[in-house]
């Protein structure tokens, strides 16, 4: 086998925000002597949900086995994910900065094939995927990652399953969405539906377009991670790993 060094394209606060959070937590109940220390269990990790490397690979590179790594990445994973911040208090967080506006759109993220296969295939995509909603100021800053559903569920039902609708109207922010979204109500505007729309209808929508092509950066920002454009674990770790990836990409921006 054949080693390599490689450069990782994330600042050094991100690796002290994981190894710090790694350090504080409790060992797992039944833990034997660690084989990374938390720098370097925080380093695996990083590489796993940054360039989206199996375990086999990311083990290789920090001479652990695969199973090591796994445990390792599951362990570190769970630990930023519950600090995740939950919906209202991430909508209080962005009315602070004077913030009267959100984007809204759901992404899907593709995962292995698995037995259970209906619920998780997405027929508009034609592939094994899992939905998740997100919430973003219109300058593309990300603020809420919803939890995981499976790929056959409809963006207007998986905001209703995660309240995102009630949730912005208690906070009073307008939320602008794409067309997914009709049916979801004030304050969720969409675009206005019909071919043969009269001129300002038309000039609406495309205003509407530009005012919510910024926040697009986000689902971007979320794809950066590569490990969301390919899971291959657990459909249901997906949210996990959606909010984890959620804090570190904070950290990494200094969103908070």
């Amino acid at each position: 086998m054949l080693f390599y060094r490689a450069a990782l394209s994330l600042s050094p606060r991100t690796l002290n925000c994981l190894a710090g959070v790694a350090a504080s937590a409790p060992p797992p109940v039944g833990s034997r002597r660690r084989a990374l220390t938390c720098g370097r269990q925080a380093l695996l990790v990083l590489v796993h949900l940054r360039t989206g490397a199996p375990f086999t690979q990311a083990g290789a590179g920090f001479a652990v086995s695969t199973s090591t790594a796994w445990r390792y990445v599951h362990e570190a994973v769970d630990l930023p994910a519950v600090r995740a911040p939950k919906l209202d208090r991430a909508l209080r967080a962005a009315r602070e900065p004077g913030e009267r506006a959100l984007f809204l759109d759901g992404t899907l993220i593709p995962i292995d094939r698995v037995a259970a296969e209906r619920p998780f295939f997405s027929g508009r995509h034609r592939r094994h995927r899992m939905n998740l909603q997100v919430l973003a100021t219109l300058n593309g800053r990300l603020i809420w990652v919803s939890g995981a559903l499976p790929g056959s569920v409809h963006d207007l039902r998986a905001a209703r399953i995660w309240d995102i609708p009630w949730a912005v109207a208690r906070a009073g922010l307008l939320t602008l969405a794409d067309k997914g979204y009709r049916g979801a109500g004030e304050p969720v505007l969409t675009p206005c539906k019909g071919r043969a729309k009269p001129e300002v209808l038309k000039d609406a929508n495309r205003a509407h377009a530009r005012l919510r092509s910024p926040g697009e950066r986000a689902i971007a920002q979320l794809k950066t991670w590569r490990i969301l454009r390919q899971l291959r674990c657990c459909p249901h770790r997906t949210g996990h790993i959606a909010k984890a990836v959620l804090v570190l990409q904070a950290r990494e921006t200094h969103a908070y």
